[in-house]
């Protein structure tokens, strides 16, 4: 035991003392995701006994695919189970650059593939090889939450650039380009988008693209739905416009929305070659490989039958019907229609100010409580996604879930006085 006594000299040495246990200001700064706050709250108040509809966190309700759960345990039978390459196997590379040939008319090389731990560890991976503190990044409002944490995280600014309704939440070339400054890095796309679920159509792309190539900064493509498109519109990956827009592009995507793997934790990216070694150097360090099994199954999800692909879109795309002309057919709410993704991003900001059993709706989070605490209904208030007046609703989940937790809501805006 040492005995520690304080004099009027060692004020210094005791302040040190303190500040080595603090967080560092980055850590203290970041925020928890309120997706998955709202989705675990909810899951504890079905454990109660509750019968709660959540509209939560983006998780496909379908089974992974039989064959791709079948080439997992055929993995773990044939001891597949060690490290590999830190970046991903080979085999597996070379069936992301087919798909990305093949569907997104990129061409890649394997050597440009970094296979990594889902999609949020891609695009963890990305901020961390190009950002450095002080770096400005451009973010469409309303973004996916996480994108400026992983921002912060790594010492880069992110800069939001607030999109109209009227231009369905997509940002435009004209407020691209004002929004870039001497400290720009980089631009954030998402199409579709998470939490619109807007497209961005060719025209759109080819006047960002022109922006970013004159500008000279990085694109960050997060692709993640790219499967998931309704309507005839058809999906364009940036990246494939031009070769100038190609060398600037980093194209990000994985395995868990379009082939129901969320929690395989598989996302690749396709890039440059000096920024995929850099980017698997960065992960050999901090995570080693991706998980092994979990590869095994991404290849044959990649190169099996895609048949299943194609019957949960199918069943996304009449969720997506029905979730929007009810919602439509509502008093006191509205929302433009979804062109993908699997998202309804509904605008609550009449019901402010109004009152429910004498209770004042001050804002989202007070518009989600009283639905999550007296309507058995989970939806996620969109102050974190940079649109402080709607919520979004995940309608991955069965039809007759979506009717029930939608039954709720009307009743809840007929109640409103």
């Amino acid at each position: 035991m040492h005995n520690y006594k304080k004099h009027a000299g060692d004020k210094n040495k005791e302040r040190a003392y303190h500040m080595s246990l603090e967080l560092s200001k980055r850590a203290a700064g970041v925020k928890p995701s309120s997706t998955l706050a709202i989705s675990d709250k909810a899951k504890q108040l079905k454990a109660a006994g509750r019968d709660v509809v959540s509209f939560g966190a983006g998780e496909p309700d379908f089974p992974t695919p039989k064959n791709i759960c079948d080439a997992a345990v055929k993995a773990i039978n044939d001891g597949f189970t060690k490290y590999t390459a830190a970046s991903g196997i080979v085999d597996l590379k070379e069936a992301v650059c087919e798909k990305f040939k093949k569907f997104n008319k990129i061409n890649y090389e394997p050597s440009q593939i970094v296979i990594s731990n889902g999609g949020k560890h891609s695009l963890t991976n990305v901020f961390s090889a190009i950002i450095d503190p002080g770096d400005e990044v451009i973010i469409p409002s309303p973004y996916w939450l996480s994108y400026p944490e992983m921002i912060k995280l790594v010492g880069g600014i992110p800069v939001y650039v607030q999109c109209r309704k009227e231009n369905g939440y997509k940002i435009s070339s004209t407020e691209l380009e004002a929004a870039v400054t001497p400290r720009t890095k980089a631009f954030v796309l998402n199409t579709p988008n998470n939490p619109t679920g807007m497209l961005y159509s060719r025209k759109e792309l080819e006047e960002l693209a022109d922006v970013i190539v004159k500008k000279d900064i990085y694109c960050i493509a997060d692709e993640m739905y790219e499967n998931l498109v309704y309507t005839d519109e058809e999906f364009v990956s940036i990246a494939s416009l031009s070769d100038e827009i190609y060398k600037r592009t980093i194209t990000v995507s994985g395995m868990a929305k379009s082939y129901s793997m969320t929690g395989w934790r598989i996302g690749y990216t396709g890039s440059s070659k000096e920024l995929a070694k850099a980017m698997g150097s960065i992960q050999s360090h901090q995570t080693s490989n991706p998980n092994s099994i979990a590869q095994k199954a991404a290849l044959e999800a990649l190169r099996g039958p895609q048949d299943t692909v194609a019957v949960m879109k199918e069943e996304f795309k009449k969720r997506s019907i029905y979730t929007f002309e009810r919602i439509d057919a509502m008093p006191l709410v509205s929302m433009i229609k979804p062109t993908g993704a699997f998202y309804a991003f509904v605008d609550v900001s009449e019901t402010f100010d109004m009152s429910h059993n004498g209770k004042k709706v001050s804002d989202v989070f007070g518009l989600a409580d009283i639905l999550l605490n007296e309507y058995d209904v989970a939806v996620i208030p969109c102050s974190d996604f940079g649109f402080p007046t709607h919520i979004r609703l995940s309608y991955a989940t069965s039809l007759e879930t979506i009717k029930k937790g939608l039954d709720r809501i009307e009743e809840f805006l007929k109640s409103l006085k």
